[in-house]
């Protein structure tokens, strides 16, 4: 599997608060985060950074074999800076705490910025949507790792 391409511009790499959505998969897309127990941990590692104020975290949904974020990063840290804690930070704790071996994840991640509100609102709706595309459920509010975050509105996150 090849490392996905990074068309990061010099110039959105640090600047004020930008909105991604990010998507990142298993190690040759096996199922590791289907149990409860991974899909809680996985959970925990999110809120844990959330929590430090290293992003703002707007939408998420677990799958088993993926996740995609809805979330905005400030000035004094870059997506890819966000994404290596939440991905390592699950990588040492599961494998502290629930014997998974390295590696968990497939390098590299993807992610869209999102400037505008009707992106946002379209990629909350995929994140929504997605476990029912997968059938895994009937409803997505069913899903039990897919979050709506109080107040995850849209504010627009441009750079000067």
């Amino acid at each position: 599997m090849s490392i996905p391409i990074r068309n990061a511009d010099q110039r959105h790499i640090i600047s004020g608060e930008r909105t991604f959505f990010v998507t990142s998969s298993t190690w040759g897309k096996c199922g590791l985060l289907q149990s409860a127990r991974a899909a809680k941990l996985f959970i925990d590692v999110l809120y844990q950074y959330r929590k430090q104020r290293k992003y703002l975290l707007h939408e998420f949904v677990i799958m088993p074999d993926h996740f995609h974020l809805l979330l905005t990063v400030g000035a004094e840290i870059t997506v890819e800076k966000a994404v290596q804690l939440i991905k390592g930070g699950f990588a040492f704790r599961a494998g502290r705490e629930l014997g998974f071996r390295a590696p968990v994840w497939q390098k590299g991640f993807s992610e869209i910025r999102v400037n505008e509100r009707e992106d946002f609102l379209g990629m909350r709706a995929y994140i929504h949507a997605n476990p029912v595309k997968r059938f895994l459920v009937r409803v997505g509010a069913d899903y039990p790792t897919r979050r709506h975050i109080q107040n995850s509105n849209w504010t627009c996150h441009r750079s000067a």
